[in-house]
């Protein structure tokens, strides 16, 4: 079950608020990015059925939510983005958190939850709906101090054992490369931290943002050089909501022009990114 903040404000003030962060962007100079429009309301009903926008996050990524803290305090790119767009629909916000990216999805699944933001893989697109990429971000590995692996092209040893998120794209990705190495999955990052620590695993791999995370909990820990893919990060919405999709794909296109994603970023210390392929 998910742990919930709730911020409950007036829509009127939320519009006010949109129509400030509209003047903010004009004069920011991105002249060439299109202001915010006033949703339809056929596409807020798709978006926040309830009346409340939703958004699922997991604690450790920045991506997601960096961690517990009280609501006002709350960093991540998926909180401050799906801040941004209750704003923008003229709702309120409840961040919902759960405790991995699997039962996130899984509650958009469900119709539980609106929208998080997440690596949109061939195979959650069979789950949920993804707007435009965002952002992409490295996919990287973590070594303890006395790990022998000194470099992303050798983590594919005899007797090297490599920690993955349970569930997540890396277990199943690197489970299919990966031939001599073996796979470890972890049901949290805090589990994941604890094998580090304890020098049970020779390396984590998943996206950087997490990595360098997770390396400052870990003393001795450094983030190798190099990556071993990229991840493609993009708003997701659940399934059937097709209404709303062409207001979230103008979402996408206004907080990656407008500047809001890069501070959203930079609050939530995120690492690891490089321009989306074109």
């Amino acid at each position: 079950m998910p742990s919930f903040s709730k911020r409950r404000e007036d829509p009127s003030r939320r519009r006010l608020l949109a129509a400030v962060l509209a003047v903010a962007v004009s004069l920011s100079g991105c002249a060439a990015v299109p202001a915010p429009t006033e949703p339809t309301a056929a596409a807020r009903a798709a978006l926040a059925p309830t009346g409340t926008l939703r958004v699922a996050v997991y604690p450790g990524s920045p991506t997601s939510l960096v961690e517990q803290a009280p609501p006002a305090s709350m960093r991540g790119v998926s909180v401050d983005l799906g801040r941004s767009l209750a704003v923008r629909l003229g709702v309120p916000v409840q961040i919902a958190v759960y405790p991995r990216l699997a039962e996130a999805l899984a509650a958009l699944q469900r119709g539980d939850a609106d929208f998080t933001i997440t690596n949109a893989t061939a195979e959650r697109a069979r789950m949920v709906d993804f707007a435009p990429t965002l952002v992409d971000l490295e996919l990287g590995v973590l070594v303890p101090s006395t790990s022998r692996v000194t470099a992303v092209e050798r983590l594919d040893q005899p007797g090297v054992t490599v920690g993955v998120s349970q569930g997540s794209s890396s277990e199943r990705v690197l489970g299919a490369r990966l031939t001599q190495a073996r796979l470890r999955s972890f049901p949290t990052l805090d589990a994941a931290r604890a094998a580090l620590q304890a020098q049970e695993v020779d390396a984590y791999a998943t996206n950087k943002g997490i990595l360098f995370e997770l390396a400052e909990r870990v003393p001795g820990a450094r983030v190798l050089e190099g990556r071993w893919g990229t991840e493609h990060l993009a708003p997701a919405i659940p399934k059937g909501r097709d209404a709303g999709m062409p207001y979230l794909r103008a979402f996408t296109e206004q907080v990656r022009g407008n500047g809001e994603l890069e501070r959203a970023a930079m609050r939530a210390g995120q690492r690891g990114t490089v321009p989306p392929a074109r």
